[in-house]
């Protein structure tokens, strides 16, 4: 149901992209925003009667349109409302109303075969006959693993004149201050490098939650003032926060980090996913860390791999296992399914990162002049204007390579 729940976010930044407003229903659209967030909450307590209960509520809101209107929002009718319907009787054990709704949903748009083979929210239901039926009709299509081999991988090119990549002196004070406050050598241990890399990236995920809805926009974007936002609001911060946090918690204890923006081939596909990279001296490599979902990731021997080596192994089919205790929130396990195959399947066909891997290097409100490196396959020329990520749009823009020697190259020791 996860997966539904972003279905309606894209769906609303899509209508808001393209629709002609006077054919829009704004009412509608603040209702379904609203409605999502409770919605996620009362499913997050597994509360399914009260779920059922807002999701009726919201399909009545839908039923009194006009036609022209129902047509607009028709991926929210089959992805947030009929979908999580379908869902939410079939957890409670109301078998005919989940496949009217399953029906109404795959009518109404809803495709995501793969997603629903993997969905355990609708197993009371996926023996029943018109549950395979409705599924088998519903047409193959591009995988988004399909789309990242067309891709293919990334390829040498002219670097003369781009700009190197520079990492915060672990003696700087600021960054000094993040050790000292967040009592980092006791979080990491005594352990070899590795260990300590991965309990750092523990920490982080246990310690602060994620919401991928929440940006906090009271405080500055640092690795302290995040962590007290949440310790003093209770509300979570999205995956560019977790890695904002635990790429400063890198940088204190001495290990050269970036935290790294996954982004899809489609431009007008907001979802992204912000993991974190850091520099093995052991290994002689960067591995690849994620404190959203705590997890790393190795090959058939064992060895931690890095974000290009995983992108390159799914391409190639090469083996990929995620780490057992992968998780979100710590509530829901991961899978090498979802989470590789999947979801980062779509989120590596370019990635991007800024230059200088610096204390507070995105803030909202200090003036900041951010130069941010995409590394991008070579069919990939850019989307336009690069907007940043600052307030202040002091942003130097987006600059596109082509080449992973140049993006990957091994940090200078300050």
């Amino acid at each position: 149901m996860k997966k539904a729940m972003y279905i309606l976010l894209v769906s609303l930044l899509s209508v808001t992209a393209y629709a002609q407003t006077e054919k829009r229903n704004l009412e509608f659209e603040d209702y379904s925003t609203q409605q999502e967030k409770v919605i996620s909450q009362v499913f997050e307590n597994k509360d399914y009667g009260q779920l059922v209960i807002l999701l009726l509520d919201w399909e009545q809101k839908y039923n009194i349109l006009s036609q022209e209107q129902k047509t607009l929002y028709a991926s929210i009718a089959g992805g947030a409302i009929y979908y999580n319907l379908a869902c939410a009787y079939s957890m409670t054990k109301k078998k005919d109303k989940a496949i009217d709704y399953f029906k109404k949903a795959v009518e109404a748009g809803f495709d995501e075969k793969g997603h629903i083979e993997e969905d355990t929210d609708l197993d009371n239901i996926r023996k029943d006959k018109r549950f395979i039926k409705i599924l088998a009709e519903i047409p193959e299509k591009e995988t988004y693993l399909d789309i990242l081999r067309k891709a293919g991988n990334y390829v040498s090119a002219d670097t003369t004149g781009l700009p190197g990549f520079n990492y915060e002196s672990v003696s700087n004070w600021r960054i000094q201050s993040v050790k000292k406050y967040l009592k980092l050598d006791s979080i990491a241990g005594q352990g070899d490098e590795i260990a300590q890399i991965l309990n750092l990236m523990t920490w982080v995920h246990n310690t602060i939650k994620h919401d991928g809805n929440h940006k906090p926009d009271c405080s500055e974007h640092d690795a302290m003032d995040l962590y007290n936002y949440y310790k003093t609001t209770g509300n979570g911060v999205n995956c560019r926060m977790l890695a904002i946090i635990l790429n400063e918690c890198y940088l204190s204890m001495g290990f050269k980090s970036r935290f790294v923006t996954c982004l899809p081939l489609d431009e007008n596909d907001q979802d992204c996913h912000v993991i974190n990279c850091v520099y093995s001296k052991t290994l002689k490599k960067w591995i690849w860390v994620d404190p959203t979902f705590n997890a790393y990731l190795k090959d058939e021997n064992g060895m931690l791999l890095s974000i290009e080596e995983v992108r390159s192994r799914l391409i190639e089919g090469k083996t990929i296992i995620l780490n057992e205790d992968a998780n979100w929130n710590n509530k829901n396990k991961q899978t090498k399914k979802n989470y590789i195959d999947n979801y980062m399947a779509k989120n590596l066909y370019r990635i991007q990162c800024p230059t200088n891997s610096y204390f507070n290097v995105e803030s909202p409100y200090r003036n900041a002049n951010i130069t941010y490196i995409s590394l991008a396959p070579e069919e990939f020329e850019g989307y336009g204007q690069f907007e940043g990520f600052n307030k202040s749009g002091r942003s130097n823009g987006e600059i596109i390579t082509h080449d992973p020697a140049y993006f990957w190259q091994i940090p200078v020791e300050n």
